[in-house]
């Protein structure tokens, strides 16, 4: 965590970074009245990347003008900006499954002594740890900000199921809308199944198909034949995921933040859920005021 890391890579990653520590701030100020003990959890807080590949069976990858050094920079500024918070949190609790980059996040107790004690450094899968702080804690005093920001489909439904049930965690999370689920979904429905899989992993359902295809009559050499269309754009795809955050938390922002690349292509898309029935309501309002651009 360098100096030169801590400069943000592009307008997409400072443009998320500032929703975040915007709410943040007024999570803490709100929370800071209430008698609970409340957190900040950051589920990739060393890069939060794998190595690199463009085969089928690795999608992290999918649009190669994403540099690691930018994304990096990004993952940094999120944990440095809930450490600087004020009011603060009770805990911050940060998971990384590589241990070279697991490593660099010890600077943070030394870089923050004030704070070391309530620093938790977590070496695991962000989805394990996740999973199990969620379902094996008691959280009727607690609460907290979870922030689920991978590369790409790291982040799998069942996680994000663990983190509903627990009606007390808000949740940042990064969908990788251009980055890999749109470049997954062919124009002409040939998907494989690995790529079925991550897609049915990642959705936490398998109507994905049938709402982003529609079945299509040619006609062709030897008469009509039958193909898939794909009937999904950006936005169709954002709004089902959307529409699948909503099966489970108590409260949904419904307007996700797009965050497009240099050439306005959309790379992901920055949603907001809330799991507390009693507070929802005014996440929700706080969370969709600060996602209007």
């Amino acid at each position: 965590m360098t100096g030169a890391q801590q400069s943000f890579g592009g307008d997409w990653t400072s443009e998320k970074l500032e929703r975040v520590r915007k709410y943040l701030k007024a999570y803490t100020t709100v929370m800071n009245k209430q008698n609970f003990r409340f957190a900040y959890i950051d589920a990739f807080a060393g890069t939060g990347y794998r190595t690199l590949e463009t085969s089928e069976n690795d999608t992290n990858l999918l649009f190669p003008e994403l540099a690691e050094q930018e994304s990096q920079t990004f993952i940094d500024g999120s944990a440095r900006i809930a450490l600087e918070v004020q009011p603060r949190f009770s805990k911050y609790i940060f998971i990384e499954c590589d241990p070279a980059r697991f490593a660099e996040l010890e600077q943070l107790k030394t870089e923050y002594p004030l704070i070391r004690d309530d620093i938790i450094l977590v070496n695991s899968d962000a989805n394990d740890y996740v999973k199990e702080l969620c379902l094996k804690r008691d959280w009727r005093r607690r609460r907290a900000v979870l922030f689920l920001d991978p590369f790409g489909m790291q982040v799998t439904w069942d996680t994000i199921e663990a983190v509903a049930q627990t009606r007390a965690i808000d949740l940042w999370i990064l969908f990788p809308l251009g980055v890999a689920v749109n470049r997954l979904i062919k124009k002409d429905g040939k998907i494989s199944e690995t790529w079925r899989r991550k897609l049915d992993a990642m959705f936490g359902a398998t109507d994905w198909y049938e709402a982003f295809y529609r079945p299509k009559v040619v006609k062709g050499l030897f008469g009509e034949e039958s193909s898939m269309e794909k009937v999904s754009d950006f936005d169709f795809i954002g709004q089902y995921f959307v529409k699948r955050l909503k099966s489970l938390f108590a409260g949904v922002a419904e307007n996700p933040l797009p965050l497009l690349n240099s050439k306005n292509n959309p790379l992901y898309l920055l949603c907001f859920a809330s799991a507390n029935p009693k507070g929802s309501t005014t996440a929700i309002k706080i969370a969709q005021d600060i996602l209007r651009r």
